[in-house]
């Protein structure tokens, strides 16, 4: 692919929408493919591999929240969400159940593209890491973990924070920090990634093993 930068699919029932972003996107090459719904856009990642879905939150039929829920953990795809409400409760919902953006209606196309290249950037550039110990492999290269046999896939987001904590075991990271590390400015946020990240590490996320709160300062992975 030399002559785009990415291969990217946009999901959205507007058909106004979907022409406006596949030609500005095209505009600054970036090879693109649209889905008019979740189904359709299903059957498509099913035969190509993209590097970005953009998929629109409410659609008929299968909404992007439900779409997202049932490939979250069989694709490591990165996604960027397009909400029309951009209420704080419907963003952390979105990064709760995976989503690496989002992005609140009406947006500046600008700014999306902003996003698409912050997240191209830490997707492609990113150094290749494996790592064995106990019942757990966590393959950041692949973006996956495997515990007791069972394979997790893991969002760019959660890639980018265990990449932090493995190399450095045993270091508390604040939730500024973390907030730092995956450009998030909101507490709740990062609280809701972590428990996300303990239910795939984690035998029992509630009495976590590996990656412990460390009470009133922040997080820690303990892999030694």
């Amino acid at each position: 692919m030399n002559k785009f930068y990415a291969h990217i699919l946009v999901v959205d029932d507007d058909d106004g929408i979907r022409s406006l972003l596949k030609k500005f996107l095209n505009e600054n090459k970036y090879l693109v493919t649209t889905a008019n719904s979740a189904e359709n856009a299903a059957e498509k990642i099913r035969f190509v591999k993209f590097d970005i879905i953009i998929l629109d939150i409410m659609m008929q039929g299968q909404s992007g929240i439900d779409f997202t829920i049932n490939f979250r953990n069989k694709l490591n795809t990165p996604i960027i969400l397009l909400t029309a409400k951009g209420e704080p409760e419907e963003r952390i919902e979105g990064l709760e159940i995976g989503a690496d953006d989002y992005l609140s209606k009406p947006f500046e196309p600008k700014e999306l593209l902003l996003r698409i290249k912050n997240i191209l950037n830490k997707t492609q550039n990113r150094e290749t890491r494996k790592i064995k110990f106990d019942n757990l492999e966590i393959d950041l290269n692949k973006s996956k973990i495997i515990r007791d046999g069972k394979e997790f896939k893991i969002n760019n987001s959660e890639r980018k924070i265990l990449d932090k904590m493995i190399g450095s075991p045993g270091e508390t990271f604040s939730r500024e920090d973390i907030g730092k590390i995956i450009d998030l400015e909101k507490e709740r946020s990062v609280d809701v990634i972590i428990t996300r990240l303990r239910k795939k590490i984690e035998i029992d996320p509630k009495n976590p093993k590996y990656l412990q709160t460390i009470r009133g300062t922040g997080y820690v992975l303990w892999i030694e």
